[in-house]
């Protein structure tokens, strides 16, 4: 699962605007827009979040869940509740 902060600090992380999220992942910038205005975890169609989560992923960054680990390197952050 993926939430609204995390989306929005992904897009931090990498630098880029709603704009070029949207290119990267081949959805919209209302889509995008919607996703991150979302309260919490991001309610999509399965094809819109598969696509952003690859895109996001093909641009080098790994999505942690909830008590997951995480297997990559590099930095990072994760937030504690």
């Amino acid at each position: 699962m993926l939430t609204s902060a995390q989306l929005r600090a992904a897009r931090a992380l990498l630098g880029i605007d709603q704009r070029k999220l949207a290119e990267l992942s081949g959805l919209s910038v209302p889509t995008i827009q919607r996703m991150e205005a979302s309260d919490g975890v991001i309610r999509g169609n399965v094809d819109s979040l598969t696509k952003l989560i690859a895109a996001l992923n093909a641009a080098g960054l790994e999505i942690i869940g909830d008590d997951a680990v995480s297997h990559g390197k590099g930095r990072g952050v994760r937030l504690l509740s």
